[in-house]
């Protein structure tokens, strides 16, 4: 992705610099070229929500270019926080959009990335992945890519979506695990995918959740920026 201009690497490394640096393991992450198989943790979250928001920016495929982000009710792909916030490309982020072919998914891995995709939302928007118009939807779409083309299931993919979005939301898959728990089920034999859709998952949704436990005190909720 950096050779390709996807990210530019002066730009990534000054947004780091501001922030400690980048670590051995992420800069292994952003120029390695034998990563083998990607470890989303919490200690690497961010660097891994940034590198799967580039991924799934630049990446070709039919969503970017068939789903809601090319409406013309909404004035251009290039209009959202997914594209017009993703400012660490070389030149404009939609130079990249959907342009690079860094994996090339068959019929069947594609048609299996839209149907979950249309299936998983994040609770700081009411879309889900197959309107990924935050970077926290277009890095979901990334991994969906990267898993899909290494032949994963559909059930886990929606496990690993699972674990990622509490990552990226811990405070608000808390309430929400508290919320299920309150009802006398076992967390831990919940589908991820009824957890992943608009009913828990949504901002909308998820506010009624919150509405109905005793809201725990909030860290505050995950920004739509690098």
């Amino acid at each position: 992705m950096v050779k390709a201009g996807v990210i530019d690497k002066n730009k990534f490394e000054n947004l780091y610099g501001g922030r400690g640096g980048l670590s051995e393991s992420d800069k292994k992450l952003l120029y390695g070229t034998d990563n083998r198989n990607l470890v989303i943790n919490a200690e690497n979250s961010g660097m891994m929500l940034n590198l799967l928001w580039a991924f799934g920016l630049g990446n070709k495929n039919p969503i970017l270019l068939n789903s809601p982000m090319t409406d013309p009710m909404y004035g251009g792909a290039g209009n959202f926080a997914s594209t017009g916030g993703w400012s660490l490309a070389q030149g404009n982020a939609m130079d990249h959009y959907s342009m690079h072919s860094f994996i090339t998914l068959t019929p069947e891995q594609q048609a299996l990335v839209e149907r979950v995709a249309k299936n998983i939302y994040r609770p700081c928007c009411d879309n889900s992945t197959y309107f990924p118009d935050c970077n926290h939807g277009m890095a979901m779409l990334g991994l969906l890519e990267l898993m899909a083309s290494q032949g994963a299931s559909e059930a886990d993919m929606y496990k690993m979506a699972l674990q990622v979005n509490t990552l990226w939301f811990p405070d608000t898959y808390e309430v929400i695990k508290t919320f299920i728990t309150s009802q006398g089920i076992d967390w831990n034999t919940v589908d991820p995918k009824k957890i992943l859709g608009a009913e828990y998952s949504s901002v909308s949704r998820y506010q009624k959740v919150l509405s109905q436990i005793k809201p725990q005190e909030q860290k505050g909720g995950a920004s739509c920026g690098a």
